[in-house]
């Protein structure tokens, strides 16, 4: 749990320590991250996402070992691009190169990954079309937890449409948040 509170992070995602869910592990650390938030503690305009680390010593089946990992990342789109039928193989892919890139070790991973598309009517109209993705990912990791968060942060950006590399790199607009 140190290393995960040590890990450092790109400048334009702050993340910070949250309450874990309570009930799923005896153990457990739970952060949150927003992707140059408006300001600190408020939820990104372009992207959020969570961590949440599991320790269970009676090692669950479903979890094929002591420690599990469980993340949730979800980011606006532009409407055009949430209808791209490859979106949520894409959303998972990103998930598995950053996993792959910071050689991070697991198994038993799942998970899913949903787009939405939205439209305003009544009061709600003039804010037009919408569209959001999101995914829920669970694995099991193999060694350093650190390589996992970092994967897991990496992937926030991703979402958001900051890819590895793009610190720095000015965001010109801010695709509009999805109602859901």
């Amino acid at each position: 749990m140190a290393d995960l509170r040590s890990t450092l992070y790109r400048d334009d995602l702050a993340v910070r320590e949250i309450p874990a869910p309570s009930g799923l592990a005896p153990e457990c650390i739970a952060l949150a991250a927003d992707v140059r938030p408006e300001e600190h503690g408020v939820d990104s305009p372009y992207g959020t996402g969570r961590f949440i680390l599991l320790h269970d010593p009676e090692e669950p089946a479903q979890w094929n070992g002591a420690w599990r990992i469980v993340c949730f990342a979800q980011a606006p789109l532009e409407p055009a691009i949430g209808i791209d039928p490859l979106l949520a193989d894409v959303a998972w892919a990103w998930l598995m190169d950053a996993l792959s890139s910071r050689r991070a070790k697991y198994h038993s991973a799942s998970g899913t990954a949903t787009k939405t598309l939205s439209k305003g009517f009544g009061s709600l109209a003039e804010e037009g079309d919408g569209a959001q993705i999101e995914l829920r990912a669970s694995w099991s990791p193999l060694g350093e937890v650190t390589a996992h968060v970092e994967a897991w942060s990496e992937l926030v950006c991703m979402l958001a449409g900051l890819p590895p590399g793009s610190e720095e790199i000015a965001v010109l607009g801010v695709r509009r948040a999805a109602r859901g």
